[in-house]
């Protein structure tokens, strides 16, 4: 019988969740998905639909990009590819390394970093700030510092898009994921970010969060 493609991160989330460690689960993913002993549920082996889809309207490959919780390197690869000066980190360094494994000669700059602990010079020091599914990744209790955290990431006049799965407020948590609520998607417009477009996405039983905050250039 096949795996279930959560089957590995379910189970790796909730040790770590009961050894005291909410980020470890990712770093232990990611270094047995190396040895084949784990499937990543999210690897696509391409950009989210969401990101493409946005960015064929938006982006004008002008400026800095960073991308959160990069993972193998698919949608920095993306942004790359539309002109930016891409960064991309994540906490797990087996991730990293397999990003740079993947694209070899790559322009993107894979950096492994700590969302909730950013080094101090990311601060408001990007253009394009993509967020796709990383704060819902973490438990509930974090999700606010890492809201905080990544709105910081976005520089004057930048913007900052977010993609997640949705749920109602109060709705049922099947974790992980813990799905972002309409308070939760509201809360980016924090640290001087004003609100843009929040689209409801609902797709055969899914629900999906892509939104949109920018900083004005006096802020």
């Amino acid at each position: 019988m096949a795996k279930d493609a959560d089957e590995d991160a379910i189970r790796l989330a909730g040790e770590s969740l009961a050894a005291g460690d909410p980020l470890g689960w990712f770093k232990r993913l990611y270094a047995e998905s190396a040895s084949g002993e784990a499937i990543v549920p999210w690897d696509s082996r391409a950009p989210h639909p969401l990101l493409s889809e946005w960015a064929e309207a938006h982006a004008d490959g002008k400026g800095r990009a960073l991308v959160v919780g990069a993972g193998l390197g698919d949608d920095a690869e993306h942004l790359a590819g539309l002109g930016y000066d891409t960064v991309a980190f994540d906490v797990s360094e087996s991730a990293v390394r397999l990003a740079r494994e993947r694209f070899p000669g790559s322009r993107v700059r894979y950096e492994v970093a700590d969302l909730l602990r950013p080094p101090e010079e990311w601060r408001r020091a990007y253009d394009l700030v993509v967020e796709i599914m990383t704060v819902q990744a973490l438990p509930e209790p974090l999700h606010a510092a890492a809201t905080e955290a990544v709105a910081g990431f976005v520089g004057p006049g930048g913007t900052l898009l977010v993609i997640a799965t949705g749920r109602e407020e109060g709705g049922p948590v099947f974790a992980p994921p813990w799905p972002l609520t309409p308070s939760e998607i509201a809360a980016f417009a924090t640290d001087g970010l004003e609100r843009g477009t929040v689209e409801d996405l609902r797709d055969g039983g899914r629900h999906r969060w892509r939104a949109t905050f920018h900083r004005s250039l006096t802020a």
